[in-house]
């Protein structure tokens, strides 16, 4: 899709029907006396519907049909298109006191990935914007993206940078409501993420689409955002309904391990945690949160069990590292990932990690 700098016509007046009823009474010579007579309405009638102050019921654009021979459809649909517009004004101008609602938001950053398309129009962007979320109004959004149930697990950083945060957010919502789920199974899903599991010694160009596929077969959306500035988020779970959760990821970081780890952290909250909730993580330790730890304890046993440690930790050559990579069936960047973790050298053994690289892997 490409976004077109958009300027709109939409005038700040409405034409009421009234005045093409009007300007047909005078082509077909007619007083407004005689138009009152031949369609039984009053003079009074007549002028109120002139001046847009009553509307063309169904009933009136039947008899005008009769007497002027312009079908009722017409009449209807000047009557709607001209409520329509006074409306869409009336918005406009509640619109207008809230503009400032658009600097919370990343609207130039949301123009530049081409999801809303550019305006000078404040008010035009401001439409584009909610209807980027969903949402109706700036207190719409605020019910949706602030509602302390809504933040109720996500970071502490969120509550300084809703604005980014919702937009990352939204974004991976609509690249997941586009792909195609079985009903959620949670035993289906805990067999999926065994075979996930065994792709990390693939590359990323080859184990992306086969993550997407089998997530897909067990009810969840696996998908990929890139970060947006001032959102340092790794990932994030969801449920985007009863039947249907969503995985969201970004290469925040670039390494493999770290990209790992945060999936399989955000496959447990899919399948231990409370389904109302949203779950982001930004990649810090958690302090007292059964759920984030008991999340920390899945994905790194899923990587590599614990029992693996010791070994791990008495590495002395990458041939080591790669050794007992061979030997977990995993990837020589995860095994270094976990040496590093657990001997603090974090320098140590970098070259053995796979760079996840976005170009090669959302093209």
């Amino acid at each position: 899709m490409i976004a077109r700098k958009q300027h709109r016509f939409d005038p700040d007046y409405a034409v009421p029907p009234g005045a093409t009823l009007e300007e047909s009474m005078h082509a077909l010579g007619m007083t407004q006396r005689e138009l009152a007579d031949r369609t039984g309405l009053t003079v009074q009638t007549l002028n109120r519907i002139f001046k847009g102050e009553q509307p063309i019921s169904y009933e009136t654009a039947n008899k005008l049909e009769l007497v002027t021979g312009v079908p009722a459809g017409f009449w209807n649909n000047l009557e709607a298109q001209y409520r329509e517009q006074l409306a869409r004004m009336e918005q406009d101008r509640e619109m207008e006191a809230h503009l400032d609602w658009l600097k919370r938001v990343p609207t130039q950053e949301l123009i530049k990935r081409k999801v809303i398309p550019a305006s000078d129009d404040k008010v035009l962007l401001l439409r584009e914007s909610f209807r980027f979320y969903g949402v109706s109004s700036v207190d719409a959004w605020r019910a949706v993206w602030e509602r302390p149930a809504a933040a109720a697990r996500r970071s502490t950083l969120f509550e300084s940078s809703p604005g980014v945060t919702s937009a990352w957010l939204r974004l991976g919502q609509l690249q997941a409501r586009e792909i195609d789920c079985q009903p959620y199974d949670k035993k289906a899903f805990a067999e999926a993420l065994i075979s996930i599991r065994t792709l990390t010694v693939k590359k990323s160009s080859v184990f992306i689409p086969e993550m997407k596929r089998l997530c897909a077969q067990s009810g969840v959306a696996f998908v990929l955002v890139p970060e947006i500035k001032g959102a340092p988020w790794s990932g994030a779970a969801e449920w985007l309904s009863a039947t249907k959760a969503m995985i969201l990821l970004n290469l925040r970081g670039k390494a493999e391990d770290r990209f790992w780890f945060t999936f399989f952290h955000e496959a447990s909250h899919i399948l231990n945690d409370s389904k109302k909730d949203t779950f982001i993580d930004d990649g810090k330790p958690y302090e007292a949160d059964p759920a984030e730890e008991r999340a920390d304890n899945y994905a790194a046993e899923m990587m590599i069990p614990a029992k693996h440690n010791p070994a791990i930790k008495a590495a002395r050559s990458a041939e080591d590292i790669k050794a007992l990579a061979r030997q977990l069936a995993t990837s020589p960047g995860i095994v270094a990932g976990r040496y590093q973790h657990l001997t603090k050298k974090w320098a140590q053994f970098n070259g053995l990690k796979q760079r996840m690289e976005w170009e090669a892997i959302v093209s």
